[in-house]
């Protein structure tokens, strides 16, 4: 009992001390913080809701709305409206065409698609900042115009790899009975970007075609002699696949699909 007595009121004293510690400290550290000119202090973030008092009070709340759209629909805009699609469809044709199934992984094709495509449009994103978001910043332009000059030179870009071959923009202008357009500045953006995808898949496509072939007559050879020789059951998949890797390192592959892709952008 004498022992239990005891080791109570020791639990008793240490829990003391460590109260009578952190209070200290706390006096110490409060101490320090006023004699330096600041008190730490938690922000209060108020967010309220409240009927709006102006037509422009209105517009100003859906100008927010459509950015924040426009945010959401960044990845989107990326793919479809840069050369980020031409390029990862070209990438994925050259996996399947290698019968490669883990390596390298698509993230790791998605990431090197990302930075050649970075590579390719930093010259139009650099004058989409210079003349539309710099200006926007500085107070200089307002919204509109801030979207119709970062919109120009997405619109040159892309009506650019358009111009040898333009099918695609009079098709989707006679399925909306436009008349047949002059000049860029008579193609309306909702016309330009279906045209631009529609447009990339194919050559993306026609590309994807030229990479299967020379690893298609591999097959069929690899095939063939498998045939002959009588060995039905192993696949022939499993034996091309180190001829194909073959040929497509000693052709030096990557770097000759790298600067094709990127000459092939205008």
């Amino acid at each position: 009992m004498t022992r239990k007595i005891i080791l109570l009121a020791a639990l008793l004293t240490t829990l003391g001390m460590a109260t009578a510690t952190g209070a200290f400290a706390q006096s110490i550290s409060r101490t320090v913080a006023t004699e330096r000119g600041y008190a730490p202090q938690i922000p209060f973030v108020d967010l309220t809701v409240r009927a709006p008092k102006s037509n422009q009070e209105v517009a100003l709340s859906i100008q927010l709305l459509l950015l924040l759209a426009v945010l959401t629909l960044a990845p989107s805009i990326i793919i479809l409206m840069t050369s980020f699609l031409r390029i990862s469809i070209v990438f994925d044709f050259v996996k399947r065409a290698l019968s490669l199934q883990q390596v390298p992984q698509n993230q790791v094709l998605m990431g090197v698609a990302l930075f050649m495509t970075l590579f390719i449009m930093w010259p139009t994103f650099n004058r989409m900042y210079v003349d539309s978001f710099k200006p926007f910043a500085d107070g200089k332009i307002g919204i509109e115009q801030m979207y119709s000059s970062g919109m120009e030179p997405l619109r040159i870009f892309m009506y650019r790899q358009m111009e040898d071959d333009p099918k695609n923009i009079a098709l989707f202008m006679s399925m909306r009975g436009l008349p047949k357009p002059n000049t860029l500045a008579d193609v309306p953006t909702y016309v330009l970007i279906p045209a631009f995808v529609l447009h990339e898949m194919t050559i993306a496509f026609k590309i994807g075609i030229l990479l299967f072939i020379p690893f298609i007559v591999i097959d069929m050879v690899v095939a063939s002699i498998l045939m002959s020789m009588g060995m039905i059951m192993l696949p022939p998949v499993m034996i091309s696949m180190p001829f194909k890797l073959i040929l497509f390192v000693l052709v030096d592959g990557w770097d000759l699909l790298t600067q094709q892709l990127i000459l092939s952008f205008k």
